[in-house]
């Protein structure tokens, strides 16, 4: 039983760890938006008041992130 772990542990060592060097500088040259809280749960208001409540939204890529649409749920 022990052989068989070292063999998948050796395999994965030499066979699976290789595709995961250079993601990370992948990913790097994408926008990659990140937003710690996007959700907020606003509290009632009457009918006609403005309400505002601003987002903080991050670019963690390199590339310049445009954002062209923007939505409630």
């Amino acid at each position: 039983m022990k052989i068989y772990r070292f063999i998948i542990f050796i395999f994965c060592i030499f066979f699976l760890t290789p595709f995961s060097y250079g993601s990370e500088n992948e990913a790097q040259k994408f926008p990659s938006i990140y937003v710690p809280s996007g959700i907020y749960e606003f509290k009632p208001v009457l009918e006609g008041d403005e309400v505002i409540h601003n987002y903080i939204i991050q670019n963690k890529g390199m590339a310049p992130l445009k954002i062209e649409k923007v939505k409630t749920g």
